[in-house]
C-alpha cells in the first residue's frame, strides 16, 4: 500500500470515528426539545485533500457541526440515525478489514511467502 493510501484510510476512520459519535448524540438527545442534531460530513474534502498529497490529508480538519434544519420536517428520525449508525459502522469495519489484509500481505513479503 503506498503511503498517501494508509493516510487516507486512517483520516478516515477518525472522521467515521466522529460521526459515530455525533450520530450516538443524535440518538440521546432525539427526545430532548429543541435539540439540534449533529453531523459530520468529510468525504467530499478528504476526496480534494487526496488529490493534493499526503499533506493536505494529514492536515484536514475533521469537525461535529449542527446539522442544518428544512424547517418542514425536522422532528427526530430515529429510523433515519439507526441507518446512520449502521452505515457507519459497515464503513469503519471494511476499512479495518482492508488494513488487516494489507498487514497480512506485508507481514508474508518480510516471512519470504512462509
Amino acid at each position: 500500500m503506498d503511503a498517501i493510501s494508509s493516510i487516507i484510510i486512517n483520516k478516515a476512520l477518525d472522521g467515521l470515528s466522529m460521526r459515530a459519535l455525533a450520530t450516538a448524540q443524535n440518538i440521546a438527545g432525539a427526545s430532548s426539545p429543541r435539540y439540534q442534531p449533529l453531523q459530520v460530513k468529510f468525504e467530499e474534502s478528504l476526496k480534494a485533500a487526496a488529490a493534493r498529497g499526503p499533506e493536505a490529508v494529514r492536515d484536514l480538519p475533521l469537525t461535529i457541526t449542527r446539522a442544518t434544519q428544512s424547517g418542514f420536517g425536522d422532528e427526530p428520525r430515529l429510523d433515519l440515525e439507526l441507518e446512520t449508525a449502521s452505515d457507519t459502522a459497515g464503513r469503519y469495519a471494511a476499512l479495518l478489514n482492508l488494513l488487516g489484509r494489507e498487514m497480512q500481505i506485508e507481514r508474508l513479503a518480510v516471512q519470504g511467502g512462509q
